[in-house]
């Protein structure tokens, strides 16, 4: 018992532990911060994997709305189709009813 005693009273024992506690809790980049950054981070790694499949995919929508089978570029008739569908735009004329989305 004394040994511990002695070991724990020892200067430099206390200064080490204080180091310890002050690093762990108190500092700038405490145990939470970094935990709460870790999660973060795993969010955002998630967001980006999620985009990145969408730009593929509205890579696929935009080639084939650039060139369809023909070869023809840019036909309006393709790009009519794809505004009315997604964008839900109309002629003036007209009214839209969305049903079941």
């Amino acid at each position: 018992m004394k040994k511990l005693l002695k070991i724990v009273a020892n200067k430099y024992f206390i200064v080490s532990a204080i180091f310890v506690l002050w690093v762990a809790f108190f500092d700038q980049n405490d145990w939470m911060t970094l935990r709460d950054r870790k999660q973060e981070l795993n969010t955002v790694k998630g967001n980006i994997a999620y985009l990145q499949g969408e730009i593929k995919t509205m890579s696929a929508e935009k080639k084939a709305l650039v060139a369809d089978a023909a070869g023809n570029l840019n036909d309006p008739q393709k790009l009519e189709q794809y505004a009315r569908e997604q964008y839900r735009m109309k002629h003036d004329n007209e009214d839209v009813y969305v049903i079941g989305e």
